[in-house]
């Protein structure tokens, strides 16, 4: 699977959904007109950070930018099979995220990460229309996470909640990978952007 060719796809499916210009899409999420033509040509390999702004600008999780192709099959799929999982690696920190749920509609999603001893990756992280709630369960290792101004250090086995509103940085402090879960869920949208919900989140059912 060439993950630069799937995210291409759904930052540009995005994108439309919203009717939006890449000039548009420039002004709200502060990445370069350029750039963002790069990344929906498949031609440019993005960043964590990157991505993350182009998911606030859109009102969708990071997650939704691994969502796989809508084919008719796979749009009814319940199953996830671990070939087909979307594996992708941040150029800058070389930490890698599987996107591990299946391509049927569900407002939950579910990540694992393989964070690198020593790294570090802080995402600009702000409010969006979609309201949007994600915990983290660490499964191997230790990590430090911060949201807004408040820091907690997982070991293995805590699980944190936080709520997509505010700058957050991952960082694992130690000389051992660590691994966790991310779940995300949507649970609310601000009035007036009911009707994007089905766009943003699950644009599959688009038809």
């Amino acid at each position: 699977m060439d993950i630069n060719a799937l995210i291409a796809r759904r930052v540009k499916a995005l994108r439309d959904a919203q009717n939006w210009s890449l000039d548009a899409l420039a002004e709200r999420s502060k990445v370069s007109r350029s750039n963002i033509s790069l990344i929906e040509r498949g031609q440019s390999s993005p960043t964590a950070t990157v991505l993350d702004k182009l998911a606030t600008a859109l009102n969708v999780p990071l997650a939704s930018l691994f969502e796989q192709d809508d084919t008719p099959q796979a749009a009814t799929s319940p199953v996830s099979r671990a070939a087909d999982q979307p594996v992708w690696t941040d150029p800058t920190s070389g930490y890698v995220r599987r996107h591990l749920s299946p391509t049927a509609p569900s407002a939950l999603q579910l990540v694992e990460v393989d964070f690198p001893a020593g790294q570090r990756v802080s995402y600009e992280t702000g409010a969006r229309d979609a309201d949007i709630h994600q915990q983290v369960w660490l499964l191997e290792g230790s990590m430090e996470i911060t949201t807004g101004d408040t820091s907690w250090r997982l070991k293995a086995g805590d699980c944190l909640a936080m709520r997509l509103d505010s700058p957050i940085t991952f960082r694992n402090p130690t000389r051992k990978r660590a691994r966790y879960l991310v779940a995300l869920t949507t649970t609310a949208v601000s009035p007036g952007n009911q009707s994007n919900r089905a766009n943003q989140i699950n644009p599959r059912s688009n038809g």
